[in-house]
Parts: C-alpha cells; sequence; structure tokens
C-alpha cells in the first residue's frame, strides 16, 4: 500500500474522531443535534477504506483535503451520495463512496490555465476557440453525473454549465497526456482545456462504477481563498478551532 494512502486513511480517521469531539462539544447550544452528527461521524470512522491507489511514490496528500473530506463526511455534506475531491495544485482525485470509503485515489491532468474562474460563454466555444487564459479547472463544488454530450457520447458532467467533465486521457497530438499523467510530478499536468482526465484503467475500475448514478464534486482553488470556496466548511473549521480546537453540451478535453 503506498505511504500516502495510509497517511491519508489514519488522518482521515483523526479527522472524523476531531471533528466528533467537536460536536459533542457543542451538543448543549444545539439541542441534541451535534450528537447525532457525532454518531454519524464515529460511524464513518469505522469505514475509512484504502481503495486503489495511483498516486506517485512519495506523494503525501494535503491536510486540507483530509479535512474536507471529514467534514463532508460528518456534516453529510454530500447527502448519502459519492463525492470526489480534487486537488489541483498537487494534480490529485480522490474518490469516496457514499458512505465515506475512500474508493481511490489518482493523479489527474487539469486546465492548462492557472486560476478558478469559469469565462462567460465558454461552454458554447469550440476547444480551438477557448483562449488560453480561460483553459481552467474552475474551482467549487458542483453536483454532477452522466449525461449526453455533442461530441464525445455520455460523459461524466462535473459541471454541465461549464462544460467541464472527467474522462479517460484524452489523445491530443503533441501534448503527451498520458506521459504527463505517469511522470511523478505535478508540475507537468496542466495541459487540458479544463476538463479533468484520469488514467483509463482508474476510470473505468473506480470512477465509472463509483459514480455511476452522479455525485458531488469538491475543487480545491489554487487563486482564490478557501473561504469564499467553501464557505460553510471554513466556518466548521473556525468554530471547531475557537470552542474545541485545542483538540447536451461539447466537452472540453
Amino acid at each position: 500500500m503506498h505511504p500516502a494512502i495510509r497517511t491519508f486513511g489514519g488522518a482521515l480517521v483523526l479527522a472524523l474522531a476531531f471533528i466528533s469531539f467537536s460536536a459533542a462539544s457543542a451538543e448543549k447550544a444545539t439541542g441534541g443535534k451535534a450528537a447525532a452528527e457525532k454518531t454519524d461521524a464515529e460511524k464513518a470512522t469505522a469505514h475509512v477504506d484504502t481503495g486503489a491507489d495511483q498516486l506517485p511514490q512519495g506523494q503525501d496528500v494535503s491536510d486540507t483535503v483530509i479535512a474536507l473530506a471529514g467534514w463532508v463526511v460528518a456534516s453529510k455534506d454530500n447527502q448519502g451520495y459519492p463525492f470526489v475531491i480534487m486537488d489541483k495544485t498537487a494534480a490529485q482525485i480522490l474518490v469516496f463512496g457514499g458512505d465515506g470509503r475512500l474508493r481511490g485515489a489518482a493523479p489527474g491532468l487539469f486546465g492548462s490555465a492557472v486560476g478558478d474562474h469559469t469565462a462567460p460563454g465558454i461552454a458554447g466555444l469550440a476547444l480551438r476557440e477557448i483562449p488560453g487564459r480561460d483553459r481552467t479547472t474552475p474551482a467549487g463544488r458542483y453536483v454532477g453525473g452522466y449525461g449526453p454530450s455533442i461530441d464525445a457520447g455520455r460523459v461524466l458532467w462535473v459541471d454541465y454549465d461549464s462544460a467541464v467533465s472527467m474522462h479517460p486521457t484524452a489523445t491530443v497530438p503533441g501534448e503527451r497526456r498520458a506521459e504527463r499523467l505517469a511522470s511523478a510530478s505535478p508540475d507537468d499536468n496542466r495541459v487540458t482545456h479544463g476538463c479533468i482526465n484520469v488514467a483509463p484503467g482508474f476510470y473505468e475500475q473506480i470512477v465509472r462504477p463509483t459514480l455511476e448514478k452522479g455525485g458531488v464534486f469538491y475543487i480545491l482553488p489554487e487563486k482564490d481563498s478557501m473561504v469564499e470556496t467553501f464557505p460553510e466548511f471554513e466556518q466548521s473549521r473556525a468554530a471547531a478551532k475557537g470552542g474545541g480546537g485545542k483538540r447536451a453540451r461539447s466537452a472540453r478535453r
């Protein structure tokens, strides 16, 4: 098992345990609601799974990703659906089942432009018409699922409005996408028009079966702040520190 996954699994248990502790501390103020959340978090802690690991040797999963995963499970922000957390800076994709189990982790390819915005009207542009500065993978929380596209058949839409999907690595002459995905460094993983690419094997074994009925996608920002992107998560973290913190579109490719 890859050490990053071992670290992530253990840290996620600790994150969930911490959230449970914080929920217990807030029980008096919430009239018992926090106690129910504590129980849910403890149940999730018992079901952390290591999943399929394709992360490059030596890569770590950030504390922010770990904390966000714990919060999603404890707060039920995913509403029981599978969810995916994407760290563009580290070029990492982590896929969780609706039960909170980590199903798999792998590198991904993201938009070639650094940024978290979606340019107005970009969904209606042909790939060649998208300016380089707008080839971003937008940050935020998205509810997505499989649906039709004009040129790629049935695709997994992350955000239909901005034409961002997740799919197996596309073959684009001169871009060496498969080689970029296989490299040990995340520095060369910015190459797409905005969509997210993963290895075909990871897509078929992990992504497709886990997200067949849709899911929630969390894409971490690289320029915007976490407070702007995930305000409820950041409010929860701030509260924990204060109270118990001591302890058919054309798919972009």
